[in-house]
């Protein structure tokens, strides 16, 4: 185990491996007190069926800067962040930072099809972050800030890979290394994260934020 500090620390304790079951804390069987339903950038709903939409999740770091990243697109109707990929039923952000839940911070897309493509929310995601880092991003380090994403349909894995490819290519060509991304369908179950991170860098302009790229850019499509 490599850290700092014992407990629930909050993001200065973390772990450079995934909780085993039985490390695992043990949560809790109801969902945490939710959650102002309304998006605070566009009011549109954070959890709701989204009848003739699509989602997606992903997973690059700190889920502040990530949220920030997809809200701005057009088609995208809503987004919210949370936990997701690991063990503990219902973790609290203390918990999630721990280590020892095995969750990685997670920004839930909701998006219209006709509007914005997969592939372009796929771009948005590869160059928005360095996906090679293993379980850290940049200066934060820990299992839940390691890249995932989190596929709700067959189609969306199947392109996922496909994205992966084609920018491992792109990221071998500038000498990074491999792409440690977890690219899971189906989709594991998602917990809202508390109220007072939903759509933090819009409450809080001036609040931390730890996205950044390699700089190297994804090709959008299957052949480009």
């Amino acid at each position: 185990m490599l850290g700092i500090g014992n407990g629930l620390l909050g993001i200065g304790a973390f772990k450079q491996r995934l909780p085993r079951p039985e490390e695992a804390l043990p949560g809790r069987e109801q969902p945490l007190p939710l959650l102002h339903n309304q998006h605070y950038v566009n009011s549109h709903p954070l959890k709701d069926s989204f009848t003739g939409l699509a989602r997606i999740r992903f997973a690059m770091g700190c889920f502040w800067g990530a949220e920030r990243k997809f809200w701005t697109i057009p088609g995208v109707y809503s987004t919210s962040v949370g936990y997701a990929g690991g063990v503990t039923p219902n973790p609290t952000y203390e918990e999630v930072c721990s280590g020892l839940t095995g969750h990685t911070e997670i920004v839930e897309v909701v998006y219209d099809p006709a509007i914005v493509t997969l592939e372009r929310l796929l771009q948005v995601f590869w160059e928005s972050h360095d996906p090679t880092q293993g379980m850290r991003q940049g200066n934060d380090t820990g299992t839940q800030y390691r890249s995932a994403i989190h596929a709700t349909t067959q189609a969306q894995h199947d392109a996922a890979l496909t994205s992966h490819d084609a920018y491992q290519q792109r990221l071998n060509d500038s000498g990074y290394g491999p792409i440690t991304t977890d690219i899971v369908f189906p989709a594991p179950e998602y917990y809202y994260a508390e109220d007072y991170h939903q759509q933090y860098l819009a409450k809080n302009p001036n609040g931390y934020c730890g996205i950044g790229g390699t700089g190297v850019s994804c090709p959008i499509g299957v052949d480009a």
